[in-house]
Formats: structure tokens, sequence, C-alpha cells
């Protein structure tokens, strides 16, 4: 092969190892949900890259498949073009020819290597990571296309490895975890107030809205003692009464020990503006039960799901513990100053 025929393959195989790499890393670094949007503002590529996440795994692989064989075609075609070249510069400064051959090897070798690991791999790679959407968006399709032509191959090799990942004890994935935890987020918080990104009170607010859902339920409960309620038995009038007292508008049923639901003082007004003569058993409506360790986004989902108001709580040998309302919890979660 002619020196130029050699040296238009060398920039043929690092310029393909470059769009392997960055369209590698693009994938890796990419952000979902700015894919995501961007797909929904019709931006170009953006469904490609978003396809290629979903499948990360096999992506992967074709990226691996084509740097290797652009590593191999640089070191079959271009290393022996600048060593046959060199060879006779350097004899014709005297070296004897087995010596000139080693020279001319080693310098080829390290030219080679030099530009397939800048120009190849390492100036793609941090092109990709410095603009990660921007680039999947624009490499994806391209080399998705290239993915289809060798597709089957592919698939063999990603199940082969995948075989091999498994005899480690590993579950493979397709995609690559993004979510990031409780304590995470809450780090990221801290560091975005350090840093002048965000306000105290704002840091305040959201870092409360990740540790107070996590807060067991019994800490903002009414102690049992503090329950506003009223027998089973009592007529209209003895619910109105109590609940003008305590000023509440829903009060529990209680028959003994055995909380039989709650009653709204507008059902009684109803009922008595009616002519019924009911009692608070009659009234009573269901009220869902949560354990005093339950969390305070679990109690608010099971109050969602029930369109319940407020709930009883049960300690860890079933006795009453007390009773927690929805607005109370609701405000938790919403206060600022109830971050730790």
């Amino acid at each position: 092969m002619s020196l130029p025929t050699a040296l238009f393959v060398t920039v043929l195989l690092l310029a393909g190892s470059g769009f392997f790499v960055a369209a590698e890393f693009a994938l890796v670094a990419a952000k979902r949900h700015r894919l995501e949007q961007a797909a929904a503002e019709g931006r170009r590529g953006a469904r490609a890259a978003l396809a290629g996440i979903r499948e990360l795994s096999l992506m992967l692989a074709g990226a691996q498949l084509g740097i290797t064989i652009c590593t191999l075609g640089l070191g079959s075609v271009s290393k022996p073009a600048v060593s046959h070249a060199l060879d006779p510069l350097l004899r014709s400064t005297g070296l004897p020819n087995g010596l000139s051959y080693g020279v001319s090897f080693a310098v080829a070798m390290i030219v080679v290597v030099f530009l397939h690991m800048v120009v190849g791999e390492m100036a793609p790679k941090s092109w990709a990571i410095a603009h990660p959407e921007r680039s999947a968006m624009l490499l994806t399709p391209p080399f998705r296309a290239v993915i289809r032509l060798v597709r089957p191959l592919i698939a063999v090799l990603n199940r082969v490895s995948t075989a091999l990942v498994r005899l480690c004890r590993v579950t493979p994935r397709d995609e690559l975890a993004s979510v990031h935890n409780r304590e995470q987020l809450a780090h990221l918080v801290e560091e975005s107030e350090r840093l002048g990104l965000i306000s105290a009170s704002d840091s305040r607010l959201l870092t409360s809205s990740l540790t107070a859902p996590q807060q067991p339920v019994a800490d903002l409960q009414v102690p049992a003692e503090r329950i506003a309620s009223v027998p089973a038995d009592a007529d209209l009038d003895t619910v109105l009464r109590t609940a003008r007292t305590v000023d509440r508008t829903r009060l529990l049923v209680r028959d003994g020990d055995v909380v039989l639901g709650s009653v709204h003082a507008r059902d009684a007004l109803v009922a008595r503006a009616r002519g019924r003569t009911a009692s608070a058993r009659e009234l009573a409506r269901p009220v869902p039960e949560l354990a005093a360790h339950d969390t305070l986004a679990h109690a608010v989902e099971q109050l969602r799901q029930r369109r319940a108001t407020l709930a009883v709580v049960r300690d860890d040998t079933g006795a009453l513990s007390g009773l927690v309302v929805l607005d109370d919890l609701l405000a938790r979660l919403m206060e600022p100053s109830a971050a730790p």
C-alpha cells in the first residue's frame, strides 16, 4: 500500500475510532430527562438517542466492536506504513539495517499510539462528556444505522458477555441507572446552598421535602388520650354539642376501646334537619388505620387512596396510639423548618 493511501486510511480509522468513542460516552453521560424534553420539543436525534439509551448494553457492545476494528486497522495499516516511510531515512544516517528497522518500528508505534489515544479516543471522549445530550442527538442516528448493519453479530457478542457476567453472579442491565438516592440529593442541595446557587430558605424547603416523608406518623399523631370522640350510641345532639365543645368537625366513634369510624358534624346537622333520629354508629364512616412506624409519605398515600382526611394510629401491640389528620401531614411535608 502506498504511503498516501495508508495516510488516508489512517485518517479514516482515527475518525471512525473517534466517532465510536464519542457515541459511547455521549449515550452514557446523557441525561434521560433532558433527552425526553428535547424529544417533546421535536428536536432532531432526540428519539434516536432515547432508543439508544433503552438498549444501552447493545449500543456499548457495538461501540466497542467499532473501536476494536479501528484499533486493529491502525495496527495493521498505519504502523507498518509509518515504519516503512521512516526506515530509509534512518538508514541514510548510517544506522545498521537491523537497528534502523527497530528504531523505525518503535517510532511508528509511538506515533500511531499517540494519534490513536489523543485523536481517536481522548479528544472525542472529552467533547462528548462536555456536551452529552447534544452529542447523543448528533451521533446516535448514524451510530444506530451502523449498528443495524452488524446487529446479529453484536447481539451474539453481547449475549456471550452477558453470560460471562452472570457467571460472576452479577445481573446485567440494559440501561444505566441515573437516579440519585435521598442522601445524594440532600448533599446536592447542601452544596448548591454553599455555592450560592440557591437561597438558605429554598435549601431548607428542599431538605425538608427529602427528610420529612420518612418521618414516622407517630411523631405527628394526636395522643389517644386527647382524641375527641363520642360513644357509638350518642344521639345527634350529643354529636353536635361535642363538636362545638372541642372545636372539631370530625369525631371518632368508639364502642369502648373499639374505633368504629368517624362522624362529621355536617352529617349530624343534615340528619337533624331532615328529622332523622340517628346514632353516631349509624353516621360513622370507616377510618383508615396506620402503624406507628409508617412514614408520612405512606400515610399521605393511604389517605389519598381511601379519600380520607384522618386515620387512627396503632402501636406494635395493636392498641390505639393516636390520630393523624391529613392537613397536619401535608403541612409537615411543606414546612421549611422541618429540616433537621
